[in-house]
């Protein structure tokens, strides 16, 4: 039931009320408020939304790169605070806010800015399915005088933790997507360099962002 109020909500007004009802808060947080519902709720069409994925794919245009969601910009209570932590988990106990609407509890807390929240639950596996994929250089080809073939790279991988920190971890050609690394096949023009982003919503559907450099 919360599941489909949460797709409800976000994809209909929930950006537009940050926008409207909340100036302020909106003309400091605005961006990744809006990320935070848009990516949610399927990145829902309107105006707000549009804006939020262009920063969060501009985010990690090179260079720099940066999170794509900043989390931490968002007044959810945990600006300025680390580690995340609940000092009110009862908010995002599913089984005690089964009836109720989850698009308003994130949205008021969005706009009341003055609570502490544990996003370590399920409703917040949207967050830590976003992975950064900085190919900084791959490349397989032929080399040397018996022309065999070498794979060479230099990639590493952002990733969410159960907080919301964000942090970069080398990573190998094995374990990235085709979507990342179409081929790796030995030939004289398979190589690859740049950034690319995916995440899930809210309901587990996955989408993707290459930027090539």
């Amino acid at each position: 039931m919360w599941l489909k109020s949460i797709r409800n909500f976000l994809g209909g007004i929930a950006v537009g009320v940050v926008f409207s009802l909340a100036p302020q808060t909106a003309k400091a947080y605005q961006v990744d408020c809006a990320i935070l519902l848009c990516l949610a709720g399927g990145w829902p069409a309107s105006a707000e939304c549009a804006h939020a994925r262009a920063v969060f794919i501009r985010r990690i245009t090179p260079w720099p790169i940066e999170p794509p969601l900043q989390i931490w910009r968002c007044p959810m209570g945990v600006a300025e605070r680390a580690p995340l932590q609940s000092t009110a988990p009862r908010v995002w106990d599913a089984s005690n806010h089964a009836g109720e609407n989850l698009g308003q509890v994130i949205l008021a807390q969005v706009m009341e800015g003055g609570a502490d929240i544990d996003i370590s639950g399920l409703e917040f596996d949207f967050v830590r399915s976003i992975r950064v994929w900085d190919v900084r250089h791959y490349s397989h080809r032929e080399r040397g005088r018996d022309d065999d073939c070498s794979e060479s790279y230099n990639m590493l991988l952002g990733t969410y933790g159960m907080q919301g920190r964000f942090g970069w971890q080398r990573t190998t050609p094995a374990a990235a997507p085709r979507w990342v690394l179409p081929s790796r096949r030995c030939s004289s023009s398979n190589w690859r360099r740049g950034v690319g982003v995916e995440w899930e919503d809210h309901e587990g559907n996955h989408g993707y962002e290459w930027v090539a450099y």
